[in-house]
């Protein structure tokens, strides 16, 4: 091949006037997020980085070296300094004469804190030995895939010499082993072994790269991971249509639509324990690889790197279907392949369990494969459904450059084998090595990882939940797509004003996060725009768990005659639009076969006659009704409620100035032309508070309260009822 010393696909990002004037930890966070910030280098949430830097000692003011080193959980590529543990080295190295061996090894993390330097209260990461007991005072540790290519192949340690050779490195390779302290030592006897060496390759697992400053260690990292990138990526390119072993199937042209139709059947089936959130995705390579051979095969083999199968799981599911068939094949076919995929999943876990082992966690796929359509990915929220499949991509770049560096002679024996598992439990296929089941599970169910997952936060009230809130731009559907995103949901803001929808999803994003959240206009009277919206939804989150509309019309004229068109679009928005939105929403909530929920906003003055107020009133009581019909019709999976609410002034659109003024001279409210739209709403929904028992102003808070608690959990036996949000209104007591 045509050796390039330059970078040929990774961009030298180091800026010495950024550099320039950092202390130690500093450099090191500053280049932990340059490595973390191109997924090339490393995926995220994956590798370490560290450096050991002498600090004077707190206590006595001695100088110490100290091993600052990312902590665990941390993201390399958004990482802060206060996200650094830092530990004694010299502490760290005297753990050796303690360590009782590799099936001891779990006892040792519990002797980082005892290191801890200063005032140090981060969590170390697993990688601590590995980082402290090499002899560099710079180490990176990350999991391009273009290594993990090399790492992952029959012929690994054979094409790592062919690299050397090429590029004039000295890189070394060290067999297959957990993360923990016995790897640690494992690197440090084969540094000593082989002076001069410039690298390891883990087998199965990454690449480790150093240097004697932090610029060094960074140039020297990209260097190696960009060349390895050449080197690996010649090889695709010679193996070009032959990769994967071929195409098999070609991606359906109608593939998108056929995604978002399959999309709410299919997390409705993969969220039996848990509800989970989607994603999903047709990358080219994507595409290329579930329509190819030997997808299904590989598929099943599993992953490599242990960072990948964390959110993979152990293997995806692969649904065989011929993207020829007829698609409302797909559905059954899908239903066959889970039963299977959980079977298996099952027979894993009884085949590794031991005693004390975790129990059996949810035997759902993480991620699904469907020939002719894509990748489909699940998470508990949107952020880690699109990382699991970002991860996935990444397998797939693993398994096509493993499969790509192959040749026609099979090795006598797998450079992958070594203490940890021998070459019989490793499984292959066209050149690709997959970790060993029995191996994968001590990481899955490892009870440090165990651990971790108990450290998490505990999930919110409406946390896996999608709510859909059309009306949600301004007033009673703003503040609860609002309340919806404080605890925990993701949330949808449908609005005919789309602006109005992205100010309101800007706020909640503040309290979601980004993806949690997003904006779409709808018209809920046009049957084929709900259609659409709704399409929208699921293409970004899968589906739909609670539906909420707040839109509506009130009439209003200078003469306060109301004419046949106003009546009718009375009607029609606040009836007709109502059914339309529920009606298509009940085809997803059939799909998804998930509890789901829908309320509905009706009105005090649906049992409260009024004179001038005639449409409004009528089509209030219409949709009260409506709620108890669909109530009915869609028993028992969805709830249908509502809310009644007397009147709400604050934040309506249903009250501009105008109406306002109306309203405050027909009940001769003085008030002073200045005065701003909300000082006049003030005094309006004053006036209207003290016409009930509790003469507190209904505001929209109020009603998003109780709107959220009838699509919640803690109202899961209400169903065709209505909550009064009317400050005791008399008039409109159930009668």
């Amino acid at each position: 091949m045509k050796v390039q010393t330059e970078l040929r696909y990774l961009p030298n990002l180091w800026d010495e006037r950024t550099a320039h004037g950092l202390d130690g930890p500093g450099l090191l966070r500053y280049r932990s997020n340059l490595l973390g910030s191109d997924l090339r280098i490393t995926n995220f949430g994956g590798g370490n980085t560290s450096s050991k830097i002498v600090l004077p000692d707190p206590l006595d003011g001695t100088p110490k070296e100290v091993l600052w080193i990312k902590g665990s959980g941390g993201d390399l590529g958004s990482i802060k300094r206060e996200g650094l543990a830092a530990l004694y080295l010299e502490k760290l190295h005297a753990l050796e004469a303690r360590y009782r061996g590799a099936e001891h090894e779990d006892e040792m993390v519990e002797m980082y804190p005892l290191c801890a330097f200063g005032k140090s209260t981060v969590a170390a990461s697993i990688d601590t030995p590995l980082h402290g007991f090499l002899p560099f005072p710079h180490v990176d540790h990350l999991h391009p895939d273009w290594g993990i290519a090399l790492a992952a192949s029959a012929n690994g340690r054979e094409k790592m010499e062919e690299f050397n050779r090429l590029f004039e490195h000295r890189l070394i390779w060290v067999p297959w082993q957990r993360p923990g302290f016995e790897l640690g030592m494992m690197l440090k006897r084969a540094v000593q072994a082989n002076p001069g060496c410039d690298g390891i390759v883990l087998g199965g697992h990454g690449l480790f790269t150093w240097g004697e400053t932090q610029q060094d260690c960074y140039e020297n990292t990209l260097a190696i991971i960009d060349q390895l990138g050449q080197f690996v990526l010649e090889h695709v390119e010679k193996k070009d249509s032959a990769l994967f072993g071929g195409p098999q199937y070609e991606t359906l042209k109608t593939h998108r639509d056929l995604a978002i139709d399959i999309f709410p059947f299919l997390r409705g089936r993969v969220s039996g324990a848990k509800r989970l959130i989607g994603n999903y995705s047709d990358l080219p390579e994507v595409q290329q690889f579930v329509n190819s051979r030997d997808a299904e095969k590989l598929a099943h083999l599993g992953t490599s790197c242990p960072d990948h199968f964390i959110r993979t799981k152990v293997r995806p599911l692969f649904v065989p279907w011929k993207p020829s068939a007829a698609s409302d094949s797909l559905r059954a076919q899908i239903t066959s392949s889970l039963e299977k995929y959980r079977r298996e999943y099952a027979e894993y876990y009884q085949a590794h369990a031991l005693p004390d082992s975790p129990a059996m966690r949810d035997a759902s796929p993480t991620v699904v494969l469907v020939p002719g359509i894509g990748m489909f990915s699940f998470g508990k929220n949107k952020t880690e459904a699109r990382l699991t499949g970002e991860f996935y991509v990444n397998a797939i770049h693993v398994m096509e450059g493993a499969t790509s560096l192959g040749n026609s002679s099979t090795p006598a024996s797998l450079p992958q084998a070594g203490a940890a598992a021998p070459a019989s439990a490793f499984q292959t296929h066209a050149n690709y090595v997959a970790l060993p089941l029995s191996e994968a599970f001590r990481i899955e169910y490892w009870a440090l990882e165990e651990a971790k997952i108990r450290r998490q936060p505990a999930e919110k009230e409406l946390s896996r939940q999608i709510v859909f809130v059309a009306g949600g731009g301004s007033g009673i559907g703003r503040e609860t797509a609002l309340l919806a995103a404080e605890r925990g949901a993701h949330v949808i803001i449908g609005d005919r004003d789309l602006a109005s929808a992205e100010k309101a999803a800007e706020e909640a994003k503040a309290k979601a996060g980004k993806e949690s959240v997003s904006a779409l206009t709808v018209d809920i009277r046009n049957r084929e725009d709900i259609r659409r919206a709704i399409r929208e939804v699921i293409g970004v989150y899968g589906g739909i768990d609670i539906l909420v509309n707040t839109a509506a019309l009130f009439p209003s004229s200078p003469d306060g005659i109301i004419g046949d068109a106003q009546w009718g679009a009375t009607l029609d928005l606040n009836i007709t639009a109502n059914y339309l939105l529920v009606d298509e929403a009940a085809a997803v909530f059939r799909a998804q076969d998930l509890d789901t929920s829908i309320v509905l906003t009706s009105s005090a003055n649906a049992v409260v006659a009024k004179r001038g107020s005639e449409a409004y009133d009528v089509s209030k009581a219409g949709v009260s009704h409506l709620v108890r019909e669909m109530a009915v019709s869609l028993a028992p999976k969805v709830r249908v409620n509502g809310i009644s609410p007397a009147t709400v002034v604050k934040g309506s659109t249903m009250f501009p100035r105008d109406r306002v003024i109306a309203s405050l001279k027909k009940y001769k409210i003085a008030y002073e032309e200045n005065l701003s739209d909300e000082q006049l709403r003030s005094l309006l929904a004053n006036f209207y508070a003290k016409r009930t028992l509790t003469h507190r102003p209904i505001g929209p808070r109020d009603c998003a309260e109780a709107i959220l608690f009838l699509a919640g959990p803690k109202s899961a036996c209400t169903t065709g009822h209505f909550i009064p949000v009317d400050g005791g209104l008399v008039e409109a007591f159930l009668r």
